[in-house]
């Protein structure tokens, strides 16, 4: 690939299906993002509150409607700073907010098989460190 192609690749299409993902996931019905996910689906969640414990929620799909069902509904939003697509890859750099108030910064990495479904996902959060 040339220098053009390359930046073209990286952001041409800035994470779609992971910005779909966290609108769905703050969208009243978040449990729709179960339809998204392909059979051999795994994640690993790493979520730190910032007092130097952290939860891994790892595993296949019943860790994330573990997941899912522990989460705080309509509290908490998710925004993206940046993001990108390389390949079958993406990567979302984003901040989630309790209403208007940054709460954490968080990475996430999907990648998405060649039917449109998400087969890994690992996400970091963080509310020790600020992208802004």
């Amino acid at each position: 690939m040339t220098e053009t192609s390359t930046a073209a690749a990286t952001t041409a299409a800035p994470a779609p299906f992971l910005t779909a993902w966290f609108e769905i996931l703050d969208s009243d019905e978040p449990d729709r993002i179960l339809d998204l996910i392909s059979d051999d689906f795994s994640l690993s969640i790493l979520f730190s509150t910032g007092d130097g414990n952290a939860t891994d929620f790892a595993g296949d799909r019943a860790a994330l409607v573990g997941y899912l069902q522990q989460r705080e509904r309509g509290t908490r939003t998710h925004h993206r700073l940046s993001a990108t697509t390389l390949g079958q890859d993406e990567l979302f750099l984003g901040e989630v907010r309790r209403g208007e108030v940054p709460e954490a910064s968080f990475v996430a990495a999907g990648r998405v098989n060649a039917d449109g479904r998400l087969e890994r996902l690992l996400i970091g959060r963080s509310s020790q460190i600020r992208f802004e």
